[in-house]
């Protein structure tokens, strides 16, 4: 029972569609009709500037720290300690949060694509990890400009850094790692086509024009 509750809330917490509704109740519009018509930070950042660009990524990362946490508020008493058990309703609830970013039931399942809820969800398991998978990233976006070019590498990069630099071998971890790598990549599959054509578009964040 404790296991569905984990899903259930974590999902909804994902489902959360901050872009969707920042878009609406601040600009009147729905950000999925405008830009990359992706309901993510990026397309925010884009289409409505930087002041709720990052209000929108800040969120999305939270939500998925949140879902992480979980367990300690929903299964503290129920595990009692276990180390393996309480560290699978962590891992649960993570990928159950980021299904719930890409396919959320509060805007007609159609979301963004997991890579600041992916984030939080990294921080609230293992912030090591995180740190160095938003390391890369940003190497890779800082280098090219391109957003969706630094969050597929850090994904691919994301089972090597949990299990060789974080030395986090566990099996369940390694499932997870990759099971969440792979949902991030799988969302980019229409930049991996506009990497490959040449048509994917750069980014700055960081620039006075947003």
């Amino acid at each position: 029972m404790t296991l569905f509750y984990v899903l259930l809330v974590a999902y909804f917490i994902g489902s959360i569609p901050t872009a969707v509704w920042v878009g609406r109740y601040f600009k009147g519009i729905d950000i999925r009709e405008h830009g990359s018509k992706n309901a993510g930070a990026t397309n925010t950042f884009r289409v409505l500037g930087k002041r709720y660009g990052w209000t929108v990524l800040l969120i999305d990362v939270l939500k998925g720290t949140a879902a992480a946490c979980l367990p300690y508020f929903l299964a503290q008493t129920a595990f009692g300690g276990y180390k393996d058990e309480f560290l699978i309703l962590q891992l649960v609830g993570g990928l159950s949060a980021v299904v719930g970013h890409v396919f959320p039931i509060f805007a007609q399942f159609r979301g963004g694509k997991g890579v600041a809820t992916s984030l939080g969800i990294v921080i609230g398991i293992n912030p090591p990890a995180a740190a160095v998978c938003l390391s890369i990233f940003l190497l890779i976006f800082l280098t090219t400009r391109y957003v969706s070019l630094g969050a597929i590498i850090a994904s691919l990069c994301f089972p090597l850094v949990s299990y060789f630099f974080i030395h986090n071998d566990t099996r369940i971890m390694i499932i997870f790692t990759i099971l969440l790598g792979t949902i991030v990549i799988w969302a980019h599959r229409k930049n991996i086509q506009r990497l490959l054509n040449g048509t994917e578009n750069r980014m700055n964040l960081f620039s006075k024009k947003s």
